[in-house]
């Protein structure tokens, strides 16, 4: 007998599918993105369960709806925001703060107390749906630098759970990553992982430098002992 494979929580901003409400009901469209198609073949060879943000706001009497629909048709698991979370959450800290310095571009990048708050928020929102549907056997696989806060969040509350966590963009280095605010969070709450992922051997070697560089944290042949 075939010993059956542990389902996949794949955790990402935003669902492979986006939701629209035309004429009182939902009506999807793929979701256009360089990680939507990415994770493709894994989501659709494995077993997995797809956790992120529709991309609609609804009313509470319509969620049970849209869930339930979300999970049947396309194995998906809605994360609800409100529109000014997504406003200060992706277009504002998101947008503005991680990604032009994550890129090298620290004269664009804007620091906005207001808006990492809601960077926490929405951080704590995935928390609480991951949490809500997760099994004991599940592999919980986080995705991109909108969600870098989820990893440890999830440690704490599941000692003894799966996680790995995928980076889609550039890790920056210290003397970059230095100019963060918050960089002692972001860095302390990837750690949550089991295994971070990056594109290239610079951008991993560039986040074992900050671990260095910040928290005093060594690495033998990139594995990091790390005690929360």
């Amino acid at each position: 007998m075939t010993e059956k494979s542990p389902r996949i929580l794949l955790v990402s901003n935003r669902l492979p599918v986006r939701a629209e409400r035309r004429k009182g009901r939902f009506h999807f469209h793929r979701t256009i993105g360089g990680l939507a198609t990415a994770l493709s073949s894994v989501y659709q060879k494995y077993d997995c369960l797809w956790i992120g943000w529709p991309g609609v706001g609804v009313t509470p009497r319509l969620k049970t709806t849209l869930k339930s629909k979300l999970y049947s048709e396309y194995n998906c698991y809605p994360v609800f925001l409100q529109n000014r979370d997504v406003e200060n959450f992706y277009h504002g800290f998101c947008n503005e703060t991680l990604w032009p310095l994550f890129h090298g571009f620290p004269r664009t990048t804007r620091y906005d107390y207001a808006q990492w708050e809601y960077y926490k928020k929405v951080n704590k929102s995935f928390f609480d749906s991951v949490v809500g549907i997760v099994k004991p056997d599940d592999i919980i696989w986080i995705h991109d630098y909108q969600l870098m806060l989820l990893p440890s969040l999830l440690r704490e509350e599941l000692p003894d759970a799966t996680i790995g966590f995928f980076l889609h963009i550039p890790f920056p280095a210290p003397e970059i990553f230095r100019l963060l605010p918050w960089r002692i969070e972001i860095l302390k709450g990837l750690l949550g992982a089991d295994l971070i992922g990056f594109h290239t051997y610079d951008y991993a070697g560039n986040f074992l430098n900050n671990l260095q560089c910040l928290l005093g944290i060594d690495n033998e042949l990139g594995k990091v002992l790390f005690e929360s």
